[in-house]
């Protein structure tokens, strides 16, 4: 169902994309506090140890160029000398966790993203990986992913990580027009996508995920149309359709263009929903916000199971209680907090380098931002919620009631004893739903802008 372009300019207000709660801008510096942050992180794993599922993501943030529409945190070289010395303080800062852990934690999920994964040697990669699995167990259901350029990554790539477990390839597209690959300075032809597509499934991976974005420069809907019938046609087992994030003010490469080559609001959305349409018809269906999966795919599993997650890698199919961040800008999460390391590349070298403490921010969760997540996750995930048991959680609920008024009367969202429902409608603005329940937000609103537009 299409959203009236009279609700998209209501509301097509900047709102975070909601992968934490709190959100990054809104954390509590407790850096100051002198927290140990692998001992938090111990603690929260070594506490019913058997019940605790461990989720790693690593950031290798090279690139050998920039990309205009990127909103990453990377390292731009053509220099391949850079992958040593990042690798040692990666192996470096996974030992300063594990010397804080009583025994061997279980890892049910590892993914590498950047940056460009597959900048890095398929050998180097390797000693990567292995450098990690050496100190974990390995249950049968664990799921290995990594982020890979259509340009550089090779089949040595997808055979090396295939020996470690890697089953699951996610793809930067973003578009296949080539006026827009030009505008945002992409340049990856079809041929290279079919060819990496093609090596995937003679290894043997299970699941491919397109990256795709609209509401890129010169984007229309026969561009659109055009890329989505192309997608489909190599038939990835999921696609992430990702609104474009215009936020130069953080991402000056991003001025590398005119906001007057961008699609209007109501252009924008209509490219959304041509796209939704035409993976609908192919069989896709949508799962949570801008992803869509088969029905094969354990994603679409996970969401008619209600076991759908999401955290900082985006939707997974279920809860992790730990992510272990590693490397430059990563983010980490335990029961009890949030952590970022330092987000400038030769920051987080140096720091490891002279035994230094690395991360940039720490923020200790309290017992209404607990409440506050568990809403917007409930949202994110199922598309719905309901009003806690306890004080806290039931005036979360009801203030947020109140910021819902106009979104129930536009009938974006049904509130009927207790419960909330997100409309077909209200899918579109789903950030905006969430923000309702956003206490730090409401309470501290930003005076310069930090986030995109919903729309």
């Amino acid at each position: 169902m299409s959203t009236h372009v009279s609700l998209i300019n209501k509301y097509n207000i900047p709102t975070p994309r909601y992968t934490s709660y709190p959100t990054v801008p809104y954390w509590d510096d407790a850096t100051s506090y002198n927290i140990d942050w692998y001992a938090m992180v111990g603690r929260n794993l070594d506490e019913d140890s058997a019940q605790r599922n461990l989720a790693v993501y690593i950031h290798l943030p090279y690139c050998e160029s920039m990309c205009s529409y990127c909103g990453c945190n990377t390292s731009i070289t053509r220099n391949h000398a850079v992958e040593e010395p990042y690798m040692a303080a990666l192996n470096k800062e996974w030992q300063m966790y594990m010397n804080v852990l009583n025994k061997k934690p279980t890892i049910q999920e590892l993914h590498l993203g950047g940056g460009t994964p597959t900048f890095f040697s398929p050998v180097n990669l390797e000693k990567i990986v292995s450098s990690i699995l050496n100190h974990v167990n390995i249950p049968s259901a664990a799921r290995f992913s990594f982020e890979g350029h259509p340009g550089n990554t090779t089949e040595e790539h997808l055979s090396r990580l295939k020996k470690f477990g890697f089953t699951r390839l996610s793809l930067g597209i973003q578009d296949l027009d080539e006026r827009v690959q030009k505008a945002i300075r992409r340049i990856q032809p079809i041929e290279q996508v079919e060819r990496i597509v093609n090596a995937a499934k003679r290894s043997n991976y299970d699941s491919i995920n397109f990256d795709l974005i609209y509401g890129l420069p010169y984007q229309t809907e026969y561009s659109i149309q055009d890329t989505v019938e192309r997608v489909i046609a190599l038939r990835p087992e999921r696609i992430a359709f990702y609104s474009y994030a215009h936020v130069p003010w953080i991402k000056p490469v991003q001025r590398g263009f005119s906001e007057t080559d961008l699609p209007t609001n109501e252009e924008k959305r209509r490219l959304y929903e041509l796209g939704r349409s035409l993976f609908e018809s192919a069989g896709y269906l949508e799962i949570g916000m801008d992803h869509f999966a088969l029905p094969s795919d354990p994603l679409f599993k996970a969401k008619e199971e209600n076991t759908l997650h999401r955290n900082f890698m985006g939707y997974t199919e279920k809860l992790c209680d730990v992510l272990i961040g590693l490397g430059a800008s990563a983010i980490s999460e335990c029961l009890d907090g949030y952590c970022q390391n330092e987000k400038d590349t030769k920051a987080y070298l140096k720091g490891m380098q002279c035994d230094k403490n690395i991360q940039s921010r720490i923020h200790l969760k309290t017992n209404e931002d607990k409440c506050v997540h568990n809403y917007i996750l409930d949202l994110m995930c199922s598309g719905r919620t309901k009003i806690g048991v306890t004080e806290l959680e039931q005036a979360i609920f009801l203030r947020a009631l109140k910021r819902l008024h106009d979104m129930i009367r536009d009938e974006l969202v049904i509130e009927y004893e207790g419960e909330l429902l997100v409309t077909p409608q209200g899918k579109a603005l789903l950030r905006n739903i969430c923000m309702a329940f956003d206490e730090r937000f409401w309470k501290n609103q930003p005076k310069t802008r930090l986030f995109s537009s919903a729309i």
